[in-house]
Formats: C-alpha cells, structure tokens, sequence
C-alpha cells in the first residue's frame, strides 16, 4: 500500500455502516452509513487541518499562555496556538498509535504519553472504536502508570455533516441549560443560563448565520443518563445524534468559521465531547488529577437516523 499521510488506515464494517481510524493521532478519519458520510473528514492522502477527527490528550481545548500550576510548582506547555498565545488540544494529535486489536466491527489503538516539557507525567492512552446496532462507539481511557498524580482532561473532535452544502440550513438541538462566556482567545471567562439567548438550541433549530465557537454544559440527561447534541437534514426525515455518554460533561460546538482553509468552513460542525473545558489546568474546572495506578474513561457514540 502506498504511504499515506496519515499513516496506517484501519477500517471497519457493520451491515451499512463504515469506519475509518487511522495511524496519526488514532483519529477517526471517516464515518459512513449507505456510502453516504455523517462526518466532514479527511482523505488518506491529506493532512489532517482543524483538528478532524482528532483525540484531544491530556486537555481538550486551550490552556491559556500554556501555562499552569501543578503539585506547588508551574509548568510550561508549547503555546501550539501562537495567534491566540495558548497551548491547544493536548499532546497525542501528531504522534503514531499503535493498533492493539482489531475486529471487521471494531479496532483498538493505543500510545504512551511520554513525560516531556510542560507536562513531566507518563499516560497509557487507548481508544477503542466499535460499530454496533445503534453506530459508532468510541471509547478512550487513559491509565496513570507513574508514581505521582497527573492533571487529565480529554475530548475528540468529529465535524458532523448531514449532507447540506453549508450548515446554514442543518437543524441543531443541544440539550444543555448553560453556555460558557469566552474572551477573545477563546478562553472562559464565566457561564450563563442558554434562555432567552441566541445559544438556546434545546429545541431543534437552523443554525442560519450564527457562528458558533461555544462551550455548552448543564446537560439535560434522560432518565438513564443519556444525552444527545443531534444535527438534522432540513427535511427532518435524517440526521445523526453525538451521544455524551461516560465522563462527558461538557460539549464544544464550532461552526468551522475560523478554518485555516476557506473552502472548509462551514461545510460541517463540529461537535466535540469533552470531560473538562478550555482552561481546566488553570481553572480546575472539572479537571480530573489521575493518582498512581488510576485510570480514566470518556465514551460517546455517533447514532444515525432516519432514511439514510
């Protein structure tokens, strides 16, 4: 097979759906039902830009200045987002994962996270995709193996599409009662209530012309714990459900309007579960700290449905 850039391609299949994990990263490149694609992702044969499909390890989002305090002493992160001074989405987006196992419906990547500048702490880190009845599940859990505690925070970063040339006329419903205010730097700088505002999506709406760069937690949850953000087709005969399931708490939703590539934006939203939000080494927010021989999990899901 010809070198991609990438790397290694594993695929899956289930019925009428299809996968795609790949080498770099252990991002998800590709998620299909029918042939036809629920994500706005990347060839095999292009760079991966806007952080598709990405695992996001140790913090999702940013730390501001890339700086922090941790165990009574600050630390300095690689500001990987020099435009806006932060270091953003972790440390695992450009590294090769190792394939650990592999099935036709289901694939298990994995890596170590290394101690290095700015983050002086070791990580086991896996995920594992399975498509099963209801979609695509994806798993992540990362295992302090060291002897001291490490700071945690994780997320991915799937761009949806429902096969609208432009999100302006997909349907979005997030179900969560508050939103967090962020400055310019896309850093948090307080929460509202989503009522009565422009971010209310709790019932299903167009997105229109809004641009969307926003952090939404208070997650309204079923009975059984569930809770779902759903991009719809216009028609409202389609559409697929990101389901927040074990360790989520919080969920980025980014229009694409600041895409590096023009011809990208706005083709897909991505809708990004993550167990803590931007900032969380500094804030503490919802920070997990990761004692020797500990271990943390972050499940979500990507559910079809309709006449796909």
């Amino acid at each position: 097979m010809p070198p991609t850039a990438s790397g290694e391609q594993w695929s899956l299949r289930r019925g009428a759906q299809a996968a795609v994990v790949v080498e770099l990263g252990g991002a998800l490149r590709e998620y299909a039902v029918g042939g036809r694609p629920l994500l706005d992702g990347f060839a095999a044969d292009e760079p991966i830009t806007g952080g598709r499909g990405q695992l996001l390890v140790p913090w999702p989002n940013r730390v501001a200045g890339g700086r922090y305090r941790f165990g009574g002493g600050e630390l300095r992160l690689p500001l990987t987002e020099p435009e806006n001074g932060n270091a953003i989405h972790g440390l695992l987006r450009w590294v090769p994962w190792r394939l650990l196992a592999r099935a036709q419906d289901a694939v298990t990547v994995g890596t170590t996270l290394f101690p290095q500048p700015g983050y002086p702490f070791r990580l086991e880190v896996t995920a594992e995709y399975r498509l099963g009845p209801d979609g695509l599940e994806t798993t992540v859990t990362a295992t302090n193996p060291g002897d001291t505690a490490a700071p945690y925070g994780v997320g991915q970063h799937p761009y949806l599409t429902v096969g609208t040339d432009l999100v302006d006329d997909a349907l979005l419903t997030v179900p969560a009662l508050l939103r967090l205010d962020a400055d310019e730097h896309g850093v948090p700088v307080g929460e509202e209530p989503v009522e009565g505002t422009a971010f209310d999506f709790r019932t299903a709406r167009p997105i229109g012309e809004q641009h969307l760069d926003t952090a939404f937690t208070g997650l309204d949850r079923d009975s059984s714990g569930d809770c779902a953000v759903r991009l719809a087709h216009p028609s409202g005969d389609r559409g697929v459900d990101v389901r927040l399931l074990q360790g989520v708490e919080f969920v980025q939703v980014y229009t694409g309007d600041t895409l590096s590539e023009p011809g990208r934006r706005r083709r897909g939203v991505a809708v990004e579960p993550m167990s803590c939000p931007a900032d969380a080494f500094r804030s503490g927010t919802a920070l997990a700290v990761l004692r020797p021989g500990e271990s943390h999990v972050l499940r979500w899901g990507l559910s079809p449905w309709g006449s796909w």
